[in-house]
């Protein structure tokens, strides 16, 4: 018993530790990224592409920093399937599964450890986030945030595309995320299951049917139609690739963002199963694009399925790149640097010391 006492306080105080020191993080990395960016500003305008090779530059930093919260924890990626290498350099929508708040920080984990993707990645998200400590990061990255619900369902999709046309586009960014549910599985499933069984479609548990509104506006913008060729953009901007992501956490009991960031759970494995599709599979009519999402989702369920009873994904089965360098990738772990973690906060402190300073010396003036 005295053993067991022991421990729970060891687990508490572990708690305590993790917390205070992921707080500690948001003050000493956010704020100093912000005042950066502010510094950088005149470059914005008279130097724009070195600005936003700089904004990346920091970006992908603050974003390291996310990353090692899971990593630290003992929270694994395993990546399979499909070889990303051949998409990163592309245009490409990354649409994946969507389980809970540990998608985007094991997402942005995964990123991390390979060069100029997050540099380069634009993040679709819900409106609620830009009022997170992160969504003033997200706003000066250029990353959209969509608004939810049925009422705003036609506006969110202009607004969309207005945003690929003014900022997604001129600021060359390759990769954009989105994840089509619209929420998590455990807020989506019975609206999901009620919507399959009025139109005759799938029942699905491990996913929950994709909404179109978001993967419509993107096809329309980015993908050639012959039959609106005023729509058309140049063709070296449009899409050409889709990355399809299949999160699959262990025993289907996803991670959350409160457990990453106290490390309340044992050190465990998500798996990410690549499927790469070039964006000439992707159809531009309405219905066909739902069609084809719709199957991918299909697929998801039948993946994931086999996952859980298993534990093993079916990567021959559904790789439609397999063919490509060699077949899919093996299961692997992705390797992150603890050095380049380190170094990292030891630039974020120093930055936030140096501003600090700066910030005291400017007021002595006034005060």
């Amino acid at each position: 018993r005295y053993k067991m006492y022991n421990m729970s306080i060891l687990g508490l105080l572990k708690v305590v530790v993790r917390v205070l020191f992921v707080v500690l993080n948001n003050i000493y990395c956010i704020p100093t990224f912000c005042v950066w960016m502010f510094l950088f500003q005149p470059l914005r305008y008279y130097k724009p592409s070195l600005y936003w090779k700089i904004e990346g530059t920091f970006y992908h930093w603050l974003l390291a920093m996310v990353s090692m919260w899971s990593w630290s924890a003992g929270y694994d990626i395993v990546e399979m399937g499909d070889d990303l290498r051949l998409c990163l350099e592309d245009r490409t929508l990354i649409i994946a599964n969507h389980q809970s708040t540990a998608d985007v920080p094991l997402l942005m984990a995964n990123f991390n450890a390979r060069k100029n993707v997050l540099p380069n990645i634009m993040w679709i998200m819900d409106r609620v986030f830009k009022f997170t400590n992160f969504g003033i990061v997200s706003v000066i990255h250029e990353d959209f945030f969509i608004l939810s619900g049925k009422d705003a369902r036609e506006e969110a999709v202009t607004l969309l595309k207005e945003h690929l046309h003014n900022s997604y586009l001129p600021l060359n960014k390759k990769l954009m995320v989105l994840f089509p549910e619209g929420g998590f599985l455990r807020k989506r499933r019975e609206a999901s299951k009620r919507y399959a069984l009025k139109n005759n479609l799938p029942l699905l548990n491990h996913v929950s049917l994709p909404r179109m509104g978001a993967m419509h506006g993107i096809v329309e913008v980015m993908c050639p139609n012959p039959k609106s060729p005023s729509e058309r953009i140049p063709e070296n901007n449009q899409l050409r690739w889709v990355l399809d992501i299949t999160i699959a956490y262990p025993d289907g009991k996803p991670l959350d963002l409160r457990t990453i960031v106290a490390g309340t759970r044992k050190p465990c494995q998500t798996f990410m199963f690549y499927r790469l599709y070039p964006s000439t599979e992707l159809p531009v009519e309405r219905e066909e694009v739902t069609k084809w999402l719709f199957t991918r989702w299909e697929e998801k369920e039948k993946i994931l399925d086999e996952f859980y009873k298993t534990g093993t994904m079916p990567v021959a089965d559904y790789c439609p790149m397999s063919s490509v360098d060699g077949g899919p990738l093996s299961p692997q772990v992705v390797q992150q640097d603890p050095l380049r973690f380190l170094l990292l906060h030891l630039f974020f402190i120093a930055s936030s010391y140096l501003h600090f300073r700066i910030a005291s010396y400017a007021i002595s003036f006034v005060w």
